[in-house]
């Protein structure tokens, strides 16, 4: 057994798998440094250094097969962070350069991609959810903040929604579980990795002196407006999942 440790970054991703097929490994695994554990004392290791040129030519190569959809579905199995997401991603290319001719991530025949597929799917509705459930908070700075902390890596998936949706004020959305976030400064649109977590105590402090009184008219809107005879909270529930309660200023 050999096993390749990259970066953990995408693009050190598919450099090892690019090596994979150029020193023709058979027995083989791919782990990133951050979570790999040696189980096997008598594995071989080998240190994958990210090169972009590598990594593109097995992109290219996917896109002739499976199409830009294709390699999004990839994208979306590396930011699920699933355990298993090297050699998932790794089996659907040995698939792919075996059948050219077709789209192998159709093949839910095979056990890997009908993984990959719910996957896909769970990966898809955090997405969806984040885009329905962020609330942003004015700061003093005039920049709207919103913070986050989704099951899923799904910040590089929600970027293009809000930065075309938002494009007449500063933005900032933060993921409180990975330590970044992504920065809307009317002009460019990119991440930022600070060096400490967010104190929450120092960042209430640096609230506009509108943003309470914004906070209590919505709360005092979603009070108004229910109905309390017609409530369903099971219904609500399933729409509105609990875990997404602490940062919905109407649930506070």
């Amino acid at each position: 057994m050999t096993t390749l440790l990259y970066d953990g970054s995408f693009d050190g991703l598919f450099t090892a798998i690019f090596e994979v097929f150029e020193y023709r490994y058979k027995e083989v695994e791919i782990a990133s440094k951050e979570r790999f554990y040696q189980e096997n004392i008598f594995a071989e290791i080998h240190e994958v250094i990210t090169q972009t040129e590598k990594a593109e030519r097995v992109l290219n190569k996917l896109e002739q097969n499976i199409g830009k959809a294709g390699i999004h579905e990839l994208v979306k199995v590396y930011l699920s962070e699933d355990i298993a997401l090297e050699q998932l991603i790794l089996s659907a290319v040995k698939q792919s350069i075996k059948n050219p001719s077709e789209n192998i991530l159709q093949n839910y025949a095979d056990n890997d991609i009908l993984k990959i597929s719910k996957i896909c799917k769970s990966v898809s509705r955090e997405r969806h959810r984040m885009t329905a459930f962020v609330r942003f908070e004015k700061m003093q700075d005039d920049v709207f903040f919103a913070k986050i902390d989704p099951d899923f890596n799904v910040l590089p998936l929600i970027r293009k929604h809000f930065k075309d949706r938002y494009q007449d004020q500063k933005w900032m959305i933060y993921d409180l579980r990975r330590n970044y976030g992504v920065l809307f400064d009317l002009e460019n649109c990119d991440f930022f990795y600070p060096d400490e977590k967010l104190d929450f105590h120092k960042y209430q402090q640096k609230f506009h002196d509108e943003e309470n009184q914004y906070q209590t008219l919505w709360q005092r809107y979603f009070t108004k407006t229910n109905i309390v005879e017609r409530k369903n909270l099971k219904l609500h529930i399933q729409h509105v999942p609990k875990r997404y309660w602490k940062y919905l200023t109407e649930k506070r």
